[in-house]
């Protein structure tokens, strides 16, 4: 019995981790065009399900659908982070 409360409790402690997610987002312009860029919390894997763990992942939001952009790197500047979202726009807009 001790072993199942254990076993409750780090899975609590994980979904507190897991729910003090912080949204970002970025509004970024390309050729005269604005996009807006969310990023979303990672999930974890559900073998009952068939789904794999994900990353956090950044995101093009457009019209009430969203694209999967590149994984979130956790600390990274917000300027490296804007030139790494650019390059993505110039690459898949080309």
């Amino acid at each position: 019995m001790r072993s199942a409360m254990v076993t409750r409790d780090r899975e609590r402690t994980a979904e507190s981790l897991m729910g003090s997610y912080k949204v970002q987002q970025r509004q970024l312009t390309y050729r005269g065009r604005a996009f807006h860029f969310v990023s979303y919390e990672g999930q974890r894997a559900n073998p009952a399900r068939g789904k794999l763990a994900s990353p956090a992942t950044w995101f093009l939001m457009s019209a009430g659908t969203r694209w999967e952009v590149m994984p979130e790197v956790l600390g990274q500047e917000t300027e490296e982070l804007d030139q790494r979202l650019l390059e993505w726009l110039k690459h898949t807009l080309t």
